[in-house]
């Protein structure tokens, strides 16, 4: 049966607001605003089951911890749940939130599903939707926070000016994880957090760790300050799981068609995957040589319960565009990964690709670069002033990071074109380089005074450059010994270099404005693997996905948050 989308604006009226004074005694009340609107969609039916998914934005004052209630009008009942602790008692269903999305701040919305069944001739819509007791119109109603006696024997509504003002849900107490929802601890020294996450299906393991290979696990913050975790099965499949505040894994993954996977990226409505799946090369000719296969480049939306929303390609081939056919782009065996970067309106994918070129009665074969922006709706953004076909020559490492400060996505690659670092399309080259095959790209950040800094690698020496628009500014020789290096956004004004040391991995903060280190060199205890990414978190920690201690499981390591 096709899915159907319902968007419910439920119109019932609200309560409203109340402020008592008694004669002897002054009874104060706190006004808060709540409001809210639901979407709830039916994403399939059959049978007597079906699963559906609620969306809640929230249109009032922010609030921590939610509760959201409906009645069903047909005997529909509620048998598994994720995203939310869901209970029914007999036509009334209550769900409540979970540890990593109970802070819903205004207009961000928080999404659960679930799987029910019903009695196979109606599955009405529930029309009833509350948030935290009042109904959800669209709109925004007053409510009334519990009194508080004060010692004054006057009555007044007015506080002194020497009263201390309660904190309310519109005035938070500000602290360093007011701003995720997720209370981590910082400290004066860097803290690392290992948490072994049992995935409940085989992942791929490192392997080579070679810029050929699939990348095999990647993690990205959420608004809240969960995470997403994709990683590559053994199945031809990419999965999903939704990690809370603890690292611990949230309801049941899902998974996508897939055969390697890049990057995940996450917002307050889920985030999107990048992933490859498998292609068609045609009949060529070649005029050389062998490149299968031909694969194509996929993003994948998802909502916040893990479900596709839309997918788009961007590489080009499609039932008339085979990879050996002139013009083509295609994903190869060799250097193919990429990344993701959004703006919060569009998602911009920077990664490996093969270029087909007609060579008289044969095409050939070249490697470089693509950069492509997608929006909302997953439609390709043509003519995107940062987008482009092709940029760096047999690029790898290639990074991207969106620069609020500029407006613009900005992107460094490692390529063979005079073996250096550089920016694409047009190229200007960073850091010069030498063609000696030890050559390798980290990662790119945001300083923080204008520009960026990003971490790179020659003969095993590892280094930082600052740079804004061109050739490199600063150069930082660090103390790290490493081929391939990771370098991550480190709360406000620091940033973290990390690298392999042994069978763990060895880290020094640094700062984002100057390049000194500050503190020492500590240890992260999980293995490196040469192409993953350590990702940065709204409350200043830090966390990579590394191989965990069974063929199920994942370990996250997280560096916490510095004062």
């Amino acid at each position: 049966m096709p899915k159907r989308r319902i968007r419910t604006v439920l119109l019932a009226a609200a309560g409203t607001a109340a402020v008592a004074a008694a004669a002897a005694t002054a009874v104060v009340a706190h006004a808060a605003s709540t409001g809210c609107s639901v979407s709830y969609t039916v994403r399939s039916q059959w049978g007597t089951g079906f699963s559906a998914n609620v969306a809640v934005t929230n249109v009032g004052d922010p609030v921590r911890g939610w509760t959201v209630r409906w009645s069903y009008p047909a005997g529909q009942t509620v048998t598994q749940a994720w995203g939310a602790t869901v209970s029914q008692s007999g036509t009334a269903v209550t769900a409540n939130s979970a540890s990593w999305n109970g802070t819903l701040r205004t207009n961000r919305t928080a999404s659960f599903g679930f799987n029910g069944t019903w009695n196979g001739s109606g599955n009405p819509t529930p029309t009833d939707f509350s948030l935290n007791g009042v109904l959800c119109t669209g709109q925004v109603a007053a409510t009334t926070a519990p009194p508080s006696p004060s010692s004054s024997p006057s009555a007044s509504l007015s506080p002194s000016p020497s009263s201390s003002p309660s904190p309310s849900p519109s005035s938070p107490t500000p602290s360093a994880s007011s701003s995720d929802g997720c209370a981590r601890q910082a400290a004066a020294g860097p803290v690392v957090k290992v948490t072994d996450v049992n995935v409940g299906v085989p992942v791929t393991g490192y392997g080579r760790e070679g810029d050929t290979e699939p990348l095999p696990m990647a993690i990205a913050a959420t608004p809240s300050g969960g995470s997403w975790l994709a990683w590559r099965g053994t199945d031809n499949r990419v999965y999903l799981g939704k990690l809370d505040c603890d690292d611990k894994l949230v309801g049941t993954p899902t998974s996508f068609e897939g055969i390697d996977l890049q990057d995940v990226q996450a917002d307050a409505n889920g985030g999107v995957l990048l992933l490859t799946r498998r292609g068609e090369c045609g009949e060529g000719p070649l005029c050389g040589g062998s490149s299968s296969p031909c694969n194509t480049m996929h993003m994948i939306r998802f909502d916040n319960s893990g479900q596709q929303v839309w997918e788009r390609q961007v590489t080009n081939l499609s039932d008339s565009l085979s990879g050996y056919d002139n013009g083509a782009r295609f994903i190869w065996w060799y250097q193919h990964h990429g990344r993701l970067a959004s703006d919060g309106k569009t998602f911009a994918a920077y990664f490996g690709v093969a270029i087909t070129v007609q060579n008289g009665n044969c095409v050939d074969i070249h490697e470089g670069d693509r950069m492509q922006v997608v929006d909302a709706n997953g439609t390709l953004v043509s003519n995107h002033r940062d987008s482009f076909q092709v940029g760096c020559s047999h690029s790898w490492t290639s990074r991207i990071a969106w620069d609020p400060r500029t407006s613009r996505y900005a992107m460094v690659c490692a390529t063979d074109n005079a073996c250096r670092i550089a920016q694409p399309n047009p190229y200007r080259t960073v850091a010069a380089g030498a063609c000696d095959g030890t050559l390798f790209g980290g990662d790119l950040v945001l300083a923080s005074k204008p520009g960026y800094w990003t971490a790179w690698s020659q003969g095993g020496q590892v280094r930082l450059e600052h740079f804004t628009t061109g050739a490199s500014d600063t150069t930082i020789t660090t103390a790290a010994r490493s081929s391939h290096p990771h370098l991550v956004s480190y709360g406000a004004s620091r940033m973290l270099l990390t690298w392999e040391s042994g069978s763990s991995m060895a880290a020094q903060v640094y700062d984002a404005s100057s390049g000194t280190t500050v503190g020492s060199q500590f240890t992260i205890n999980v293995p490196d693997h040469s192409y993953q990414a350590f990702k940065p978190y709204a409350d200043g920690s830090t966390a990579y996905p590394a191989a965990g201690t069974t063929n199920t499981s994942i370990r996250i390591a997280r560096v916490m948050p510095l004062t």
